[in-house]
């Protein structure tokens, strides 16, 4: 790859292109064959990576409208990573199909005869349809369709100069955005990963699922950085002083899904209602406990401890490190939400697991760095553009 630093482009990228196409490919190729091996497998292990990288792009959408609402000066060099993430999400929908094609197989909610022989879920039929279910998924990539484009292509406007109409726009459109961003997330968690136990519930799953897609998007950003200073790209641009702050948003955000995590499994104990704990006791079955722990420990209070000094946020090569870390937990997370209702009596690891997730990431980073090599790299026409570039951690 070749930088230009007087116009933040780069060029010569086909090869990381051509890379990321081929894993895709081959990725997708592989699990759909293995849809004729075990079909119910195939249908969990795609959806397990579907959700991952959806939610990094929903975290990504959230720190774009966050950065706007703060009027953050700090992360204004990075934002043009997490734009160009965030117009991967009208393609994620494509990648929907195939969840949509096996309802029948991951939700037991879509079947006509165990609707109307459970007088529970008949209950909820006026929502756990299949026609509502695809209409409201339809809705969420509207929505987070239509701010993203808006906020992107207002964002480019600027780099050939920006307008304070141009600012003002970006607040007004982060405002509303916030709060759609916010009902439709959690409404998607809702219909994707709760109503796979749709005698469940728990009004603070929106927040984990959240928190948690959010935390591995810092955690990308923070690995996609330092990749990028690896090669050469933005080493005077993002900074140690932007890795220190980006390392203080992934410790204080690892604590609010920490949070969010022991505020759900605080509730549910003491409330002791069949219909709740369900969930967590799916989770403790066969050897899922060593998830369960694996998650504790990994996704919080290894990081959380790793975090505290000052001198870990400012160890790039420990911040390379911990962010795949961070990232692989999520990735876990993900697995432990979805796979018990397959595997009840315990964890089994597939091949298809490993070929979804590296069949959608392909084409999630080929459809990424096919965007991101069309621009700058940075929002260079942002007002306050030097100001990042010169900021300093307290």
């Amino acid at each position: 790859m070749n930088f230009d630093a007087t116009t933040y482009r780069v060029s010569d990228v086909k090869p990381v292109m051509t890379k990321a196409l081929g894993a895709g490919i081959l990725g997708l190729l592989l699990t759909f064959a293995g849809y004729f091996l075990k079909s119910d497998q195939f249908f969990f292990s795609y959806l397990v990576a579907y959700l991952f990288w959806v939610s990094l792009a929903l975290g990504a959408l959230f720190l774009v409208l966050l950065f706007h609402l703060t009027g953050t000066t700090w992360g204004i060099v990075l934002r043009r990573i997490l734009e160009t993430v965030i117009m991967v999400l009208p393609y994620l929908a494509i990648f929907f199909i195939p969840i949509l094609l096996g309802m029948h197989h991951l939700y037991h909610w879509s079947h006509a005869d165990v609707m109307a022989n459970d007088p529970i879920l008949s209950r909820k039929a006026g929502y756990l349809n299949i026609t509502f279910f695809t209409i409201r998924t339809l809705v969420y990539f509207a929505v987070w369709y239509y701010i993203a484009k808006k906020l992107y292509k207002t964002s480019l406007e600027m780099d050939n100069g920006a307008t304070p109409e141009q600012v003002k726009t970006l607040k007004k459109v982060s405002a509303p955005g916030m709060i759609l961003f916010a009902l439709t997330t959690t409404f998607a968690s809702f219909d994707w990963i709760m109503s796979l136990y749709p005698h469940w519930y728990s009004t603070i799953f929106g927040l984990y699922f959240f928190s948690g897609g959010l935390v591995g998007m810092l955690a990308f950003l923070t690995w996609f950085g330092l990749y990028l200073r690896k090669k050469g790209l933005l080493k005077d641009v993002i900074t140690v002083e932007h890795y220190h702050d980006l390392a203080k948003m992934i410790f204080g955000f690892i604590i609010f899904w920490g949070y969010m995590g022991f505020s759900q499994y605080l509730l549910i104990w003491y409330a002791n209602i069949p219909e709740e704990t369900v969930f967590y006791l799916a989770r403790w079955q066969g050897s899922w406990p060593v998830i369960t722990m694996t998650i504790v420990f990994g996704h919080f209070v290894i990081p959380f401890v790793a975090l505290l000094p000052r001198s870990a946020k400012r160890n790039l090569k420990f911040l390379s490190i911990l962010s795949l870390f961070v990232l692989i937990m999520h990735w876990i997370d993900i697995f432990w939400l979805v796979m018990p209702v397959l595997h009840k009596s315990g964890i089994r690891f597939c091949i298809l697991d490993l070929t979804s997730f590296f069949g959608i990431g392909g084409f999630f980073m080929w459809l990424f760095w096919k965007q991101f090599s069309k621009h700058p790299l940075t929002p260079v026409g942002d007002p306050r553009f030097k100001e990042s570039l010169n900021y300093k951690n307290l």
